[in-house]
């Protein structure tokens, strides 16, 4: 019996047109599934209806693939895929993989040699990237950074060193509601010429994405309350 394929759907990052950042053949793709490995069922059964699903929501079966779960628990998953099911993984919001769950899925799905396709969609890290003006041809995610305000403050400067000797742009986010304490740490310890950009609510209604320096920063401080941000980093020499 041959396998079925693990594909790869992008949520998302807000409520938007479709078809602004849903290529057409993504609707047409999505509409062929019925299985669905998700990181959050509510959220997929949104998505799944924002994208058109031709079926009634409680006839798919959609799976919550958890963090905490272990290797025995992630390869269950696997278990339509073996029977020669297509299935799509979905994450709470942009590309599943990336500062997400489905990683462990998509790594168990290689073991088991079953074919992964990647589906284009919205990516809040690389759009942030495109946007900023940082370098594009370096650069690294580190997802998020400590919450303890010292180990923060030597994270932030380990960065901060980074980028200035490997002219590399630096990436990370942080949970919404914490976003305001990250934003002070930042322009407390990094210096006035460091760039930093935020890139807030990427592709919504109200999208903010700017470049300043941290000394430009310190001057107007941006609301970011409860606000999905992506922050990059690149020390100038």
């Amino acid at each position: 019996m041959s396998k079925g394929n693990l594909y790869l759907i992008p949520v998302p990052l807000a409520d938007c047109d479709p078809g602004n950042v849903a290529p057409v053949n993504l609707k047409a793709r999505v509409a062929g599934l019925t299985i669905f490995v998700v990181e959050n069922a509510k959220t997929a059964r949104h998505w799944l209806k924002w994208y058109g699903h031709p079926s009634e929501l409680r006839q798919l079966t959609i799976l919550e693939l958890k963090e905490s779960d272990g290797r025995d628990e992630v390869a269950a998953y696997l278990a339509p895929l073996l029977e020669g099911k297509n299935v799509g993984l979905m994450s709470e919001a942009g590309c599943p993989g990336v500062a997400d769950p489905g990683a462990n899925l998509v790594r168990e799905a290689h073991r088991a040699q079953i074919r992964v396709v990647p589906q284009v969609g919205p990516s809040s890290l690389l759009l942030a990237l495109m946007a900023s003006g940082l370098n594009g041809q370096r650069f690294a995610f580190h997802g998020y950074l400590p919450v303890d305000r010292n180990e923060r403050f030597k994270a932030i400067t380990a960065l901060e060193q980074r980028s200035r000797h490997g002219n590399e742009t630096q990436i990370f986010i942080e949970t919404p509601y914490r976003n305001g304490a990250l934003f002070q740490a930042l322009i407390d310890t990094c210096v006035s010429r460091t760039l930093l950009c935020i890139a807030t609510d990427v592709t919504g209604d109200t999208e903010m994405i700017a470049t300043r320096t941290v000394g430009e920063w310190r001057k107007q401080i941006p609301n970011l309350e409860k606000r999905p941000t992506v922050f990059l980093l690149l020390g100038n020499s």
